[in-house]
């Protein structure tokens, strides 16, 4: 799972904010690649350690950014990296030693799709603001566990490292920012259900009071991995070879997940774009015009961007009961 804020002056956000200052250093500068994919190198917030908002393994937390530029050093995307649960003791030990787990371990990532800074392949955000969050906390920036126990040494503070990080964002140009993030989850919530449930989007999304733009696949991959584990999902979709037993199982999933979706009585508020290509996160590897998701004659950047724009408010799905593959035509853009 990832999340995605997205900030302009009128402080529009997915997530809300916290103010503060935070001291960082910058470990090296970015290697540009090409003017649609290029690398960024990690920074790393030191000072966050004296506030104990560190990684699984007690490092300091780290992000990924990319200044703004012309008439777009106003505006942020922010993303918060996904990367799914540790289960239990030894699966969060084990990402303790991976770049899920510690910022010792992280490289230089691409930065594309909505994240790129060429025109034409992202003509909305091109000159933005862009910021990736790394996620090494194994619970999604949620944890606020202050005993740590000397047998494993794993620190679980994601709620910290979302704070500290974001106080640094604020201090590069969110310093604005008018909304302060609650600490708790809504007593709305909890008052009806048990606060773990309230973690999950179908649950909470009601609850949120910032309009927000759910783009999706009916199919998302790593679903359909985890509702069909122990199949060759990916070989059947691709192939058109499922088994009558696992496209009912697809169907099921993707009436569950449409179920679990806002209404669409007021797409200004909750705007909606979900189609049936078998992909995860199309706006990093699917955002390009030529290779963008369509649903009814709508692309996806597009669907988004009007959104966002106050353009037009789109409520989108994909009426189709199966998956299609996700097919990815090569496209190369000039500087």
């Amino acid at each position: 799972m990832m999340l995605m804020m997205m900030v302009t002056r009128s402080l529009q956000l997915f997530v809300s904010l916290v103010c503060s200052l935070t001291i960082i250093t910058i470990e090296c500068a970015k290697v540009t690649q090409s003017p649609n994919i290029y690398n960024v190198t990690k920074t790393i917030v030191h000072s966050a350690v004296s506030k104990g908002a560190v990684c699984l393994d007690g490092s300091p937390p780290a992000y990924y950014f990319v200044p703004g530029f012309g008439e777009g050093v106003g505006n942020w995307i922010v993303q918060l990296s996904g990367g799914a649960w540790c289960k239990n003791v030894t699966d969060c030990q084990d990402r303790s030693n991976t770049d899920k787990g510690s910022s010792k371990h992280m490289g230089p990532i691409p930065f594309q799709g909505i994240h790129s800074k060429n025109q034409t392949a992202n003509p909305d955000f091109y000159n933005w603001n862009k910021v990736i969050i790394a996620y090494c906390d194994g619970g999604s920036f949620t944890g606020d566990v202050e005993y740590v126990d000397p047998a494993t040494n794993l620190h679980f503070r994601g709620a910290r490292i979302f704070t500290t990080v974001m106080d640094e964002l604020l201090a590069k140009g969110l310093k604005n920012a008018k909304n302060e993030s609650a600490k708790t989850l809504p007593k709305s919530c909890t008052s009806k259900m048990k606060p773990e449930l309230c973690l999950f989007a179908e649950n909470i999304q009601q609850d949120i009071k910032t309009p927000i733009f759910i783009l999706m696949s009916a199919f998302d991959n790593v679903e359909t991995q985890y509702t069909l584990e122990g199949s060759n999902i990916y070989e059947c979709i691709d192939h058109g070879t499922c088994t009558t037993s696992q496209n009912n199982t697809l169907k099921e999933m993707r009436s569950d997940f449409l179920n679990a979706l806002p209404k669409g009585t007021n797409p200004k508020h909750r705007g909606v774009f979900i189609d049936v290509v078998h992909h995860h996160t199309s706006i990093i590897r699917r955002w390009t015009p030529e290779i963008a998701i369509v649903v009814h004659n709508v692309s996806a950047p597009k669907a988004f961007a009007d959104w966002y724009f106050d353009r037009n408010y789109t409520y989108l799905i994909d009426e189709r009961d199966l998956p299609l593959p996700n097919l990815i035509p090569n496209v190369t853009y000039s500087s």
